[in-house]
């Protein structure tokens, strides 16, 4: 019995290592797609073995101050060592999550005269924006560096994202590729929620390699 115990430990942690690792959504800046409090699996290997792709819902460190400082000593050393080696999410505060809506190269702006986000000159239709409210304009207009990528929430007006720190602040909105810690996938918790989540090809279908 011990043994099993300890096999089921030794692969937990190599599965949160280096395959997939359980996050918990603290925010509402990605309604509809996550709700408040869902747990979900997040892919490790993307973009360590595979390319992050537009759309992808991605979950990042946040080394640019977008967050207030965490506070320490919410949790046992019981909690914290079943989040360490992967059996409860991680509950961090440091890391966000949004979508991906520029890659290295990418020009995007907002907003074309329908109010839409456009990537190298093609409008997108965004099913995955919260259609609870019509999201306020916000204006850009960016390249994105190389190593570097442009996210967005789905809940536009309830969302701190690259857009509001477009300015002086550390990064100037980007995300460092290196900051990815990979693309979520699935919602795991609550079972009434349990699903796939999307990247919407066709959303950015028809968006051309940057020049």
């Amino acid at each position: 019995m011990a043994l099993i115990l300890v096999i089921s430990i030794v692969l937990s942690f190599v599965i949160k290592t280096f395959f997939f690792k359980a996050f918990y959504i603290p925010s509402e800046s990605m309604v509809p797609t996550l709700e408040e409090n869902d747990r979900i699996f997040v892919n490790l290997m993307v973009p360590r073995n595979f390319a992050l792709e537009r759309g992808d819902v991605v979950v990042f460190k946040d080394t640019k101050g977008w967050l207030p400082p965490s506070s320490e000593g919410g949790q046992n050393w019981f909690q914290e060592s079943l989040e360490f080696i992967g059996l409860l999410p991680d509950t961090s505060q440091q890391h966000l999550i949004k979508r991906l809506v520029g890659l290295p190269g990418d020009h995007v702006v907002c907003c074309d005269a329908q109010q839409r986000i456009t990537v190298n000159g093609v409008a997108l239709s965004e099913p995955y924006v919260n259609p609870a409210e019509i999201p306020r304009p916000v204006p850009f207009d960016v390249t994105v560096p190389a190593g570097k990528v442009w996210v967005m929430g789905d809940n536009r007006n309830h969302s701190s994202d690259s857009r509001y720190h477009n300015a002086q602040e550390p990064g100037n909105g980007f995300i460092d590729l290196g900051d990815v810690e990979g693309q979520a996938v699935v919602i795991a918790w609550p079972l009434n929620r349990l699903g796939a989540l999307g990247n919407y090809p066709s959303t950015f279908s028809s968006v051309p390699s940057p020049k």
